[in-house]
């Protein structure tokens, strides 16, 4: 199984996200490549080696970094100016810098809107039972749900300062895992 480390924070900014789908449309305002609103399964090419998203293992690592102890993650927004303005970095395959650019409610909005745009949700909705569910996920969403099941488990260890127990957890990131 693959889980999140830490990564040293010069990693962090020097990394680029690369151009994730060849979609081709006359309109040349749309006529540009994606990572919100995309299938998982289009994001793979540009997956980590734990099959999740670049851009999904970027926030997580800032947020491990800068996030744990945080007092509210995940129920707090972030700026709406600066989600969008990472958003659409990330939608145009511009590098992205969080250290320098993001902060700790803006990151962890982001990352929420990013699970609620997706296409068809980590758990989408013809799976009736957790046992069922779990072992019919594509590949790719078993990947992020594991992924972001151990990042948040993480999250939860440090409930005592950021008030982030695993009901909250699931309160915040329920309606983003299940549309």
């Amino acid at each position: 199984y693959c889980f999140s480390v830490f990564i040293p924070q010069k990693s962090l900014s020097s990394v680029q996200v690369r151009r994730t789908t060849n979609k081709v449309s006359p309109d040349p305002q749309i006529d540009r490549e994606r990572t919100f609103g995309v299938p998982l399964e289009a994001l793979v090419q540009d997956a980590t080696q734990c099959g999740v998203p670049f851009l999904v293992t970027q926030m997580v690592e800032y947020l491990e970094v800068f996030g744990l102890q945080h007092v509210g993650i995940f129920r707090i927004s972030g700026s709406v100016n600066k989600v969008k303005e990472l958003k659409q970095k990330y939608n145009q395959g511009e590098k992205v810098d969080l250290i320098n650019h993001g902060d700790v409610d803006s990151v962890a909005s982001l990352l929420k809107l990013f699970l609620k745009e997706l296409p068809v949700a980590v758990f989408p909705d013809n799976v009736c039972n957790l046992r069922q569910l779990l072992s019919c996920l594509p590949e790719a969403h078993q990947n992020l749900l594991q992924f972001l099941s151990a990042f948040l488990l993480k999250i939860a260890t440090y409930s005592a300062v950021n008030f982030m127990t695993l009901e909250n957890l699931a309160v915040v990131f329920g309606p983003a895992l299940f549309k």
